[in-house]
C-alpha cells in the first residue's frame, strides 16, 4: 500500500516536472521568437533609416550641384562677357585704359571667385581627391580671399575609411563652420585641427566675438548651427559648440562611439 502511493507520488512529481520543463521551453521559444523579431525589425528600421538619411544626403547635393552649375554656365559667362567689353573699350582710348583698369581687375577678381565657390560647392572634388586634400583646397582658396589667418592641421597618418555620405557630409560641415565665422565671429585667427587617431575628431576654433550659446540655441537659432548638427547627427556624428561673448568660439565635431 505505501509502495504504491509512493510510486504514485513520484509519477505525479515526474509528470509535475514534465509540465514545468515543457513550459520553459516554451517561455524560452517564445523569448527568443520575439528577440529575433526584434532584431528584424531593427535591421529594417536601420535599413530604412540609412536610405533616407542617403535620399536627403543626395537631395542636399544635387541642390548645390545645380547652383554650382549655374554659377558658372551663367555668372561665369556673364563675367566673362563683361570683362571682353571693357578689353574692348580700353583698346578705344588711352584714357579709356587707364579709368577701366581698376574696374577690369574687380571684374577679373569677381570671376575667379565665383569659379572658386563654384567649385568648392560641387562635389566632384571630393570624388577625386580624398577628404583630407578637399579640406585643404578649400583652406587654400579661402586663404586667398579672406583677410583671416587660417591654419590647418591634418593627420600624418589616417587610420579610418570614410564612405562616401561621410565625406560629402564631413566636408559640408566643414565649410559651414568656416562660412560661419567669416560672416559673424569678425575673427582673425582660425586654427582647424583634425585627428582620426582613435575616432574622427575635427576642432575648429577662432579668436572672434563669440556669443551666448544657450541664448542662440533656445531663442534665435541662427548661423548655421541646426542645419550643422542635423547634417551631423545624418552620419552618426555630434557637434559641440564651446562660446563666450568676447572669448570666440570652439566648434568640434566628433564620431560617436
Amino acid at each position: 500500500m505505501l509502495n504504491n502511493i509512493a510510486f504514485g507520488i513520484i509519477i505525479g512529481l515526474l509528470f509535475t516536472c514534465l509540465i514545468v520543463l515543457f513550459c520553459v521551453l516554451l517561455v524560452k521559444l517564445y523569448i527568443n521568437k520575439i528577440k529575433n523579431y526584434t532584431k528584424v525589425i531593427y535591421e529594417k528600421d536601420l535599413e530604412f533609416q540609412k536610405a533616407l538619411n542617403s535620399t536627403i544626403i543626395e537631395t542636399q547635393e544635387q541642390v548645390l550641384h545645380n547652383i554650382s552649375q549655374d554659377l558658372h554656365d551663367d555668372a561665369g559667362q556673364q563675367l566673362t562677357a563683361i570683362n571682353f567689353q571693357l578689353e574692348n573699350l580700353k583698346l578705344d582710348s588711352e584714357a579709356f585704359q587707364v579709368a577701366l583698369e581698376p574696374v577690369s581687375r574687380s571684374v577679373f577678381q569677381l570671376s575667379k571667385s565665383i569659379r572658386g565657390i563654384s567649385h568648392s560647392l560641387n562635389n566632384q572634388l571630393l570624388t577625386k581627391l580624398d577628404l583630407f586634400k578637399a579640406i585643404a583646397a578649400e583652406v587654400e582658396r579661402l586663404q586667398k580671399n579672406s583677410p583671416i589667418a587660417i591654419s590647418l592641421t591634418l593627420p600624418e597618418q589616417v587610420k579610418k575609411t570614410f564612405d562616401p555620405n561621410e565625406k560629402i557630409v564631413i566636408y559640408r560641415i566643414f565649410q559651414e563652420i568656416l562660412n560661419n565665422i567669416l560672416k559673424h565671429a569678425k575673427a582673425s585667427d582660425i586654427l582647424i585641427d583634425i585627428t582620426t587617431s582613435r575616432q574622427f575628431e575635427m576642432v575648429v576654433r577662432d579668436n572672434g566675438k563669440g556669443f551666448d550659446y544657450e541664448n542662440i540655441v533656445n531663442n534665435l537659432p541662427t548661423l548655421g548651427l541646426n542645419n550643422m548638427m542635423q547634417r551631423a547627427t545624418l552620419i552618426g556624428y555630434e557637434i559641440n559648440v564651446q562660446s563666450t561673448p568676447g572669448q570666440g568660439t570652439t566648434i568640434t565635431l566628433l564620431e560617436k562611439n
